[in-house]
């Protein structure tokens, strides 16, 4: 599972739901999803973690 910190709440280690990960112009990845209350929410992560994301079918890839 995915999990992020919502700028909204302030909260920490929110679990990102509907996660889809793309790639940035630099070649990095960022996972982009909503924490179940309507807000948006990003987490940039590492190439072997977003993998991982989508090989374990958490998150849906979009590249």
């Amino acid at each position: 599972m995915i999990k992020a910190y919502c700028l909204k709440t302030k909260e920490k280690d929110v679990p990102l739901q509907d996660a889809v990960i793309s790639k940035t112009a630099k070649g990095g990845y960022i996972a982009k999803g909503h924490d179940g209350k309507g807000n948006k929410m990003s987490a940039i992560l590492g190439e072997a973690k977003a993998l991982q994301a989508i090989a374990d079918g958490v998150a849906k890839k979009d590249f």
